[in-house]
């Protein structure tokens, strides 16, 4: 009966023919038209109840807020996480910002090299397996992942670093280690040549503020930072080959467990591990471990 008065409510043509019957039959029409009318009231009612609660759910939700990651460095396509057993993540000194197109320095040709100063985060891996540089020491698998808007070739990149880390002045020199590079994981040692940008997200992870301008290194992983690769120091300008030897030698010896070292004398080779971007202090630039003569060029320890 209450459906049946709702439905003719809703319909004037039927209400019209309702009041014209008995009186009796109007006061119950009548209370029908009241009682839909009430019933309609309390549904808009809870309708604007409703929309009223979720209008101030939607006011009190609060606005997305950026959050800093600080969680610590994931393992890089499948290869081992830091241990605590492994040295301290570093990151080199800072030198003065520069624009977006770069040249490998000032005393070379016009060889003009563009790229990201934010990268977007992926990579090529340097493909193969080479054979093993030195034959005493601890091995050491490394590997070169290339990020996509640096400009540079992975290969010829990889290249360079694979004869970097077979020098007889670097670190196989003596035993101190042995390097074999990789093209997939699993790896001992990732070096990552990637835009500023990703050079400053990746070291702060550790905590290292970069500031899109130097390298840093914490075991596994190496980070070098393209802009240093193409711009170079001061110290090395025109010399692209011994800047590069100095980065990788640097770096592979934070990964090995060396820390920085200073000046040993004024005139003498600067330590490979000496933050030579802050000024050599009296030594003469050197990107080598050892000397020509198998001597370790070594100084004062130094933070």
């Amino acid at each position: 009966m209450a459906d049946r008065r709702l439905t003719t409510a809703s319909r004037p043509g039927r209400r019209r023919s309702s009041t014209a019957t008995a009186p009796r039959g109007g006061r119950r029409a009548r209370r029908g038209r009241r009682s839909s009318t009430a019933t309609a009231l309390r549904v808009l009612l809870l309708i604007l109840c409703t929309a009223a609660v979720g209008w101030a759910g939607l006011t009190l939700l609060p606005a997305d807020e950026p959050t800093e990651d600080r969680a610590a460095p994931p393992a890089v396509d499948g290869g081992p996480a830091r241990t605590a057993s492994a040295p301290p993540p570093r990151a080199s000194a800072s030198v003065a910002a520069s624009g977006e197109t770069r040249s490998r320095g000032e005393d070379r040709p016009a060889e003009r090299i563009r790229y990201a100063v934010n990268g977007p985060g992926t990579y090529t891996w340097a493909k193969g397996t080479g054979p093993r540089a030195g034959t005493k020491g601890r091995l050491v698998r490394y590997g070169v992942k290339l990020e996509h808007g640096t400009g540079l070739d992975v290969d010829d990149v990889a290249a360079e670093i694979d004869g970097i880390l077979r020098d007889p002045r670097g670190w196989t020199r003596q035993g101190a280690a042995s390097f074999q590079r990789v093209g997939s994981p699993p790896y001992d040692m990732l070096i990552h040549i990637v835009s500023p940008g990703t050079t400053d997200r990746l070291c702060g992870q550790w905590g290292l503020k970069t500031r899109g301008q130097v390298n840093c290194a914490g075991a596994p992983h190496l980070v070098v930072n393209v802009r240093r690769w193409i711009e170079l120091s001061p110290q090395y300008l025109g010399r692209p080959d011994d800047y590069h030897a100095l980065i990788i030698n640097h770096e592979a010896g934070h990964v090995l467990g060396h820390g920085h070292r200073g000046c040993p004398g004024r005139g003498r080779p600067a330590p490979a591990m000496m933050q030579q971007i802050k000024g050599l202090k009296g030594c003469t630039a050197n990107p080598w471990v050892y000397d020509a003569g198998g001597r370790l060029i070594d100084g004062p320890p130094e933070p």
